[in-house]
């Protein structure tokens, strides 16, 4: 049994992570900006706490004995020009330190690579109106990049996108980037659960899609 901290367990994806991590057995830690909105994770196994994950110390607070560490957090107030590459460099100074050996980031396809090569937010028509949200991303894969060794990190995301409401089905498969590709969020969570359980990504970004 793992023991599992998810920062933004209140989101779409964060809920399916939780869900999927107490399917197995895994005890988890929900960190959010504000319990009071999110009463309905505490249940059996489900412990709810705030956090900042920009702030190195109050990852670190929560952080020890942890197997691994999920992040989907956004926060728009912020802004995606800083906020991606200051979570991820919080992340990176404090779990290593907290003993917590295994970081998932849930990323975005926009910056994934197509079966081309080219980048998913380069491809013609692909729309460009968030383009800084892309740069962001962009950024913060890039600072997990100086992460010490001892940090074994992951970026993944949907090949596509979200299908939004779309059920379990309990198959995914590993794909590159394509506009049309889609993954429910119960799948997603199937993909981020088995990279906690049997890591076998490292150090990268990879794309997940539900099978045809």
């Amino acid at each position: 049994m793992a023991k599992i901290i998810i920062f933004g367990a209140g989101g779409r994806a964060g809920r399916a992570i939780v869900q999927e991590a107490r399917r197995r057995g895994h005890e988890v830690t929900a960190a959010v900006r504000n319990p009071a909105n999110h009463a309905d994770l505490a249940t059996e196994g489900v412990h709810v706490t705030t956090a900042d994950v920009t702030d190195p110390a109050s990852i670190a607070a929560l952080a020890p004995g942890h197997t691994a560490a999920v992040s989907t957090v956004y926060d728009p107030a912020t802004g995606p020009e800083t906020f991606f590459a200051n979570t991820a460099q919080a992340l990176i100074e404090a779990l290593p330190k907290a003993g917590v050996p295994r970081l998932l980031v849930v990323g975005l396809a926009s910056i994934l690579p197509t079966e081309s090569g080219e980048l998913l937010m380069d491809t013609p028509d692909y729309p460009q109106e968030y383009r800084t949200f892309y740069l962001g991303h962009a950024a913060g894969t890039t600072t997990l990049h100086t992460a010490t060794p001892s940090l074994d990190w992951l970026v993944l995301s949907p090949s596509g996108d979200f299908a939004y409401n779309a059920p379990r089905t309990g198959t995914y498969r590993v794909a590159p980037a394509a506009a049309d590709s889609r993954i429910s969020h119960p799948d997603f969570a199937i993909a981020v659960l088995d990279e906690i359980d049997t890591p076998t990504h490292h150090h990268t970004h990879i794309g997940v899609e539900t099978l045809p």
